[in-house]
């Protein structure tokens, strides 16, 4: 039947009392459509290499990294200066020289910039993903103020491993005699766990050292744009993602640190007190892990000041919200948010966020790389600041 005729007979039904399905399906209407949530501003947008980590100053400056995962990365941490990016500190620090790996950035994963605003570097020491060695796996802080580094902390191989992979961190200040850094290592090809790091001594050590709390869950297969998200080589078995500890946050009071695998959908979080008493065993600092519950599959974590916990959400191109009363808010949800990655809580009220299509990458896409140019960097307003744990 023709279109014109279904609809005079939708008509005629309609009067007569009784609409038939087929004519209801001619009838001009709109369609429901999923709902976004959060109002999006682009601050930034990347034509080159893939970034994955953004933070801010407490005086607006923004930072963003580039890891050498395959990429050409010409540097691999930059600063937003006039709507382009250029190396930060120098080129020299952003070139790896052989034998000076302690001196030079190999590879950063993320940037965090501290309560004391310094700005601190995670160069995992690593190349697309290859093992380590020492000097490589490395914490890094540079003075904003002078643009220079002020202090180097290299890992012992029992502590960055040689299948380690440094992911992010977050800064208690308050304790000890210049505060501490905690470390997730999501290694996808050894033992997963976090790092304590004394910045007073330098002194580092792992926790929760293959807890499974730390690990992927082998039994989660997770949808991204409504595919399965899958190691898919170009010849051979499609294989699960098995990359672990990867998200951290720490709570406004400094009593809890949040932590979750990035192929997981539950939140982890662990005593601070535990963590950094090295007189504990991990058996003891492993009793003080609670599992807070599913909270959907998440790449960054972060916090506030009010005691909210963000999460992003890279199967719902969402971030979500976990409030301190129990409970879970989507405060952005987007079609854009293709693999929403770092996220950054600036004292401007805002939250920035990567978003970096990571999932589209050729590792996992049969060797076809089908990411599309170019990668954003997106804030939204919040009604909060970032957690300061300073003296």
């Amino acid at each position: 039947m023709r279109p014109a005729r279904l609809a005079w007979l939708a008509l005629a039904l309609a009067l007569a009392g009784t609409t038939p399905l087929s004519a209801v399906m001619a009838a001009d209407f709109d369609l429901a459509t999923d709902r976004p949530a959060g109002t999006l501003e682009v601050v930034a947008t990347f034509g080159d290499p893939m970034p994955t980590g953004v933070t801010v100053s407490h005086s607006e400056r923004i930072f963003v990294c580039f890891p050498r995962w395959g990429d050409l990365v010409d540097f691999t941490v930059g600063e937003l200066q006039r709507g382009r990016v250029v190396a930060y500190p120098s080129s020299i620090l952003n070139t790896p020289e052989p034998g000076h790996a302690a001196e030079r950035l190999i590879s950063v994963q993320s940037v965090v910039v501290d309560p004391k605003n310094r700005h601190w570097l995670v160069d995992t020491g690593s190349v697309a993903f290859g093992p380590t060695s020492f000097g490589g796996p490395k914490l890094v802080g540079v003075d904003l103020e002078k643009d220079a580094v002020f202090q180097t902390i290299t890992f012992p191989p029992q502590v960055a491993l040689r299948t380690s992979y440094l992911n992010d961190v977050r800064f208690d200040l308050r304790r000890g005699g210049a505060g501490f850094a905690f470390l997730t290592d999501s290694s996808d090809q050894g033992p997963n766990g976090l790092i304590v790091v004394d910045l007073a001594s330098g002194r580092s050590w792992r926790r929760l050292h293959d807890h499974p709390s730390t690990k992927a869950d082998r039994q989660m297969l997770p949808l991204v744009e409504g595919r399965p998200w899958l190691d898919q080589p170009p010849i051979g078995d499609p294989k699960p993602v098995a990359m672990g500890c990867d998200g951290i946050a720490i709570g406004s009071d400094g009593a809890r640190l949040y932590y979750c695998p990035l192929v997981s959908r539950h939140l982890y979080s662990v005593s601070i007190d535990a963590l950094v008493d090295p007189r504990l065993t991990d058996r003891q600092v492993a009793a003080t892990v609670i599992d807070h519950g599913e909270k959907g599959a998440s790449d960054g974590l972060e916090s506030d000041d009010k005691g909210r916990i963000y999460a992003t959400s890279y199967e719902q191109n969402a971030i979500l919200r976990l409030l301190p009363e129990g409970g879970l808010e989507t405060i952005v949800r987007d079609p854009r948010v293709l693999w929403p990655d770092t996220m950054s809580v600036a004292r401007n009220g805002y939250l920035y966020f990567i978003a970096n299509q990571l999932h589209r990458q050729a590792r996992f896409n049969r060797g076809i790389d089908r990411r599309q140019k170019p990668y954003v960097l997106f804030r939204v307003r919040l009604d909060a600041g970032p957690v300061r744990l300073v003296r």
